[in-house]
């Protein structure tokens, strides 16, 4: 069974950096495109970040030029990168990829089950 397990998550004040990571775990043939989504309290779940097999990166508006996103193939991981976190930015975060199953060769959207990030201000 394939897996994503989340790590990182925590509290920390405004202006504060965080890192997330999340490792792929099971029979994995190959992995294309990694994620990162956050749902705040009230809202619905958005992207935050997301990386193509080949590295090209998208974010949303809201947290360019503060939040990066890199994987290590290698690790089958992903990570985010978090700096100048902002109050706003509260919210339990979520990883996603999108992969080939070993084996049987089927296509997978997986997802993690989601860390807890707290802003203060």
């Amino acid at each position: 069974q394939v897996q994503l397990v989340e790590s990182g998550g925590g509290l920390v004040q405004a202006g504060e950096s965080l890192r997330l990571s999340c490792a792929v775990s099971g029979r994995i043939f190959a992995i294309s495109a990694m994620g990162w989504y956050r749902q705040a309290p009230g809202k619905q779940r958005e992207l935050v970040a997301g990386i193509a097999s080949g590295g090209s990166t998208n974010y949303a508006d809201s947290v360019k030029g503060r939040f990066t996103i890199s994987r290590d193939n290698a690790k089958s991981s992903v990570y985010l990168q978090m700096n100048s976190l902002k109050p706003e930015d509260t919210a339990v975060y979520y990883c996603n990829a999108e992969a080939i199953e070993g084996g049987t060769n089927r296509k997978l959207e997986v997802w993690g089950q989601g860390t807890l990030v707290t802003v203060s201000s």
